[in-house]
């Protein structure tokens, strides 16, 4: 079984999560440091622009898998505080939606 198949909201929300999570740590690591440190804020535009777009797809992913999948709130609340954190997705993947989808 393809886990990041595009065909189930699992799937889906696996891949952008993954995505989300790269660009925040791309973000975070790579385009802050250029900007305050060596005074290129270009990448911050280009990266902060994509990654927010990930971020809301991650939500509006969040939701749909929710509906589908008849989690509770509080898994639906844990999603979105692990979309906020560096690592937040990528454990939020190993440890909450694994669990709640076997």
């Amino acid at each position: 079984m393809n886990t990041f198949s595009l065909k189930t909201a699992i799937g889906r929300l696996r891949l952008i999560g993954y995505a989300e999570g790269a660009s925040f740590l791309v973000l975070l690591c790579i385009a802050m440091p250029l900007k305050y440190l060596a005074g290129k804020p270009e990448m911050v535009r280009v990266v902060g622009a994509m990654h927010g777009a990930l971020f809301l797809a991650y939500l509006l992913i969040l939701v749909q898998a929710k509906i589908e999948y008849e989690w509770s709130i509080k898994t639906l609340l844990l999603g979105m505080v692990a979309s906020v954190l560096p690592f937040g997705p990528f454990v939020a993947d190993a440890k909450l939606f694994r669990i709640e989808t076997d």
